[in-house]
């Protein structure tokens, strides 16, 4: 049924187990250390202020360096986040979308007590012409604050597509509102097929298995976003969070030049007792696979989406409906596959 069948120990406690035959043992975060997962680098206040203020910059192109720059000038009448003190610590932070991960964002340094912050710096991002072209460009403004959670002040979006590269100049932009489409992530980046199965402690049999078992069959993913004119050369990625180890990382062959990639890959974990499966959340992510750097193409989080693990809040836990029911399918029919056709999203 798959080419390749991988299979990790996952343990949500701090006792070993003997690893099963066959399988790599994981010596797993314990509960204790959930709370150093990751987080998301999007997290942040979207509703205590309102977005106002416009915000001044310029693009262009270095042909010779290959390199795109966002010269960031100036931004004026920002909101006050700290009405007591009035005061805003802002600072504008750029992505390149639809690869808005780690590598891609770039931001400015903070300017404290001001509402009218002048920055005169330039993002800089290596990236081909080609490439540029079929990306957006977000630019958000955000209030720093080192003790809580950063607010949102506003962002603008421009599709690098229809922009007017000619022009070099410096022009005002007014801020606008977090997006829902921003927030959520609802953007069509393909749609992958997979199947889930739990496999019980001992339902086949007298400790068969020994411990729970995770199974995830990554069947395809249809209509993926290209970013060359030959294709895309994708693979997926999986972990079972809170867990982001080496250990728990594992990934499926790269499919080359091709948006409608074929899979077929079978993922097993083991270690599982029934009641993880409120707290744990398996994330796939498809990847766009190059020599120097790997783009994000979009992903989907498996699990309940409560927000919390163990009783710590998360921002990974934060699956959709449909990604949520496809998860309580699994856990109320043991020992079944479980068909899913689900939409990739922003992470």
């Amino acid at each position: 049924e798959s080419d390749t069948a991988s299979e990790i120990s996952f343990q949500f406690n701090k006792h070993k187990k003997t690893p099963s035959v066959g399988s790599h043992s994981s010596d797993v975060a314990s509960v204790s250390s959930v709370s150093g997962s990751v987080l998301s680098v999007y997290s942040g206040d979207f509703g205590s202020v309102d977005a106002q203020g416009t915000v001044e910059f310029a693009l262009d192109y270095d042909e010779k360096n290959r390199e795109f720059q966002v010269h960031v000038s100036q931004c004026k009448d920002l909101a006050v986040v700290d009405e007591k003190k009035g005061r805003s610590d802002p600072y504008v932070k750029t992505y390149l979308l639809p690869d808005k991960a780690r590598m891609g964002k770039r931001k400015t340094s903070v300017k404290k007590r001001t509402v009218n912050p002048v920055y005169n710096e330039v993002l800089r991002y290596k990236i081909e012409k080609m490439v540029l072209l079929i990306q957006k460009l977000n630019l958000s403004v955000w209030h720093n604050d080192p003790l809580g959670r950063n607010s949102f002040l506003g962002e603008i979006e421009i599709d690098l597509a229809s922009w007017d590269w000619s022009n070099r100049k410096l022009n005002w932009y007014p801020l606008k509102p977090r997006s829902l489409s921003a927030v959520n992530g609802v953007d069509h980046r393909g749609v992958m097929s997979l199947s889930i199965k739990y496999v019980p402690p001992g339902s086949l049999g007298p400790k068969n298995p020994p411990s729970g078992e995770v199974h995830i069959w990554v069947k395809d993913v249809k209509d993926l976003l290209q970013l060359r004119p030959s294709g895309v050369d994708s693979f997926v990625k999986c972990y079972v969070l809170p867990d982001t180890s080496k250990k728990s990382y594992q990934k499926t062959r790269v499919i080359k030049r091709d948006t409608n990639p074929v899979f077929n890959h079978t993922i097993v974990y083991d270690g599982f007792h029934t009641e993880d499966l409120k707290d744990a959340c398996v994330e796939l992510t498809v990847w766009d696979h190059e020599k120097l750097t790997n783009h994000f193409l979009g992903g989907i989080r498996l699990g309940l989406g409560t927000g919390l693990s163990y009783g710590i809040s998360v921002d990974w836990m934060d699956s959709t409906q449909e990604e949520v029911a496809f998860w309580q399918e699994m856990m109320l029919a043991a020992n079944e596959w479980i068909e899913g056709l689900l939409p990739l999203r922003s992470l």
